[in-house]
């Protein structure tokens, strides 16, 4: 388990990471009441959120932004396996800073949190949906930089600078085309069917039947959640495990490539540069 925290402008950053070959429970309290952000990256931890008797569950955390209002009172359960590493970053501040935060932060908590800033519960919580892929990007970035001392100060600031910019634009879009309840549980699906099976995914079409929609709809309010077309989450998702498959498992570029779908090693090649800035032989 390894947990770093950074005070930086009046907010806590609190970076967590864990894996493990046999099961384990990472629980996690407050000590003080905050309003924060957390951004789930590569692993796919459960999560259960408990207080008074209640218990909310996440069952698919990967790529997952959770907005929340939470005092003392509220436990953050991580249940952690080989299959569901823990990688989260958390940025949080408490009400009485808000009107210290030095970027507008607090005037966009105010306007698209506001249930956050004025909460009716020990847990209160706000919008959930997933990074797009700055977002996504930014995330792993925190988690390998190889900085120290105050060039790994600057970083993080300019790092939560820039991923907050993105969350309170993805928000505002987000509240300015909401999904209905039912259409979301179909999109949650789509996603759900997508990732289970990266080498053979569904076409379009399969995808759209297997939901119970139209390609046309699937389309628009896919990208409406994710911020990106249904095959370019795809993409992004089959170079992301093949970035993990070659650092982490010690794959080859050939087997990385197979392992996500890709027949052909220059296409995999030139995708990937693409989207990390360098060849998977650079990894």
């Amino acid at each position: 388990m390894n947990r770093e925290m950074i005070d930086i402008n009046d907010c806590t950053i609190l970076l967590e990471e864990a894996s493990s070959n046999k099961p384990l429970v990472d629980v996690c309290y407050f000590d003080e009441p905050v309003i924060a952000i957390a951004f789930y990256g590569a692993g796919d931890v459960g999560l259960q959120v408990k207080y008074k008797n209640k218990t909310k569950k996440f069952h698919h955390t990967k790529g997952m932004v959770l907005s929340f209002y939470a005092d003392e009172q509220v436990a953050f359960q991580h249940h952690v396996s080989a299959e569901k590493p823990l990688q989260c970053l958390v940025i949080a501040t408490t009400i009485k800073n808000l009107d210290k935060l030095p970027n507008g932060e607090g005037q966009f908590l105010e306007q698209l949190l506001s249930q956050l800033v004025h909460p009716k519960d020990h847990y209160v919580e706000g919008p959930v949906f997933n990074m797009n892929p700055e977002m996504f990007l930014l995330v792993e970035q925190f988690f390998s930089n190889t900085f120290d001392g105050e060039l790994k100060m600057l970083f993080y600031k300019s790092h939560m600078t820039a991923l907050l910019s993105h969350y309170f634009g993805q928000l505002a879009t987000e509240e300015s085309s909401k999904i209905n309840p039912t259409q979301l549980e179909k999109i949650n699906l789509a996603q759900e069917i997508l990732l289970s099976d990266l080498e053979n995914p569904p076409s379009l079409t399969e995808l759209a039947y297997k939901i119970g929609t139209n390609t046309n709809t699937l389309k628009k309010q896919f990208k409406a959640q994710f911020g990106v077309p249904v095959f370019k989450y795809l993409q992004n998702e089959r170079l992301t495990k093949a970035y993990h498959l070659i650092k982490n498992e010690q794959k080859t570029i050939q087997e990385a490539a197979w392992a996500v779908g890709y027949d052909s090693l220059g296409s995999f090649s030139n995708a990937f540069e693409k989207k990390f800035g360098y060849r998977p032989s650079q990894v």
